[in-house]
C-alpha cells in the first residue's frame, strides 16, 4: 500500500501526534530506529492497553491491534508485529535458541512487551489494566528481547499486587 506519505512522516501524524508523544529517527545498520522518553513510551503502552483507542478516538484498528498482538508466523510462537507474546508454549530468543515456556514465565499470560536493546521496555499487561515502562542502562545480561530483569521485575510486581 503506498500512501504517496514517508512512513515516518505517517506515523508521526498517524500516531504520534495524536496520543502526544514525540521522539527522534535515526538509521542503525539499515534498520530506522525511534528514540523516545518513558512518557513517550508510557503513552504508546498505554495506547496499545486500550486496542489502538486513544481519547475515545480509534488511533490505529482494533483488528491490526489484534493481528500484531499475536503470533505472526511459525517460526516463533512467541512474537507478533514488534511485540513479544508471554504465556506462549515456546520462544525463539533473538540468539536462535527455542526455549521451552513463557518468555517471561513471572510475567502476565496475557502480557506482551516491546522488549528493546539495553533493556529498554514496555510492559503491557491487559487482565491487569497496567503498563510498565523501564529505560536506563541494561539491567542484566540477556538477549535483545528478554533478559533476567524481566522475570525479577515481574516476581516484584506480583509479591505487591497479591
Amino acid at each position: 500500500l503506498n500512501t504517496g506519505v514517508n512512513f515516518k512522516t505517517n506515523i508521526e501524524t498517524k500516531i504520534l501526534d495524536k496520543i502526544g508523544a514525540a521522539g527522534s529517527w535515526s538509521n542503525l545498520l539499515a534498520a530506522n530506529i525511534f528514540s523516545s522518553n518513558t512518557r513517550t513510551m508510557a503513552r504508546f503502552g498505554l495506547l496499545s492497553l486500550n486496542k489502538g483507542n486513544w481519547d475515545e478516538a480509534q488511533v490505529v484498528s482494533e483488528s491490526y491491534f489484534n493481528e500484531m498482538t499475536n503470533t505472526s508466523q511459525d517460526l516463533n510462537e512467541s512474537y507478533g508485529y514488534l511485540w513479544w507474546l508471554n504465556g506462549k508454549e515456546s520462544f525463539l530468543g533473538t540468539d536462535s535458541t527455542l526455549t521451552s515456556g513463557s518468555i517471561v514465565p513471572n510475567g502476565p499470560s496475557d502480557g506482551f512487551g516491546a522488549l528493546g536493546a539495553n533493556d529498554q521496555k514496555i510492559y503491557v499487561a491487559t487482565n491487569l489494566n497496567m503498563v510498565v515502562v523501564r529505560s536506563g542502562e541494561s539491567a542484566g545480561n540477556g538477549q535483545l528481547s528478554n533478559s533476567s530483569f524481566d522475570n525479577e521485575l515481574w516476581g516484584k510486581i506480583n509479591e505487591v499486587m497479591n
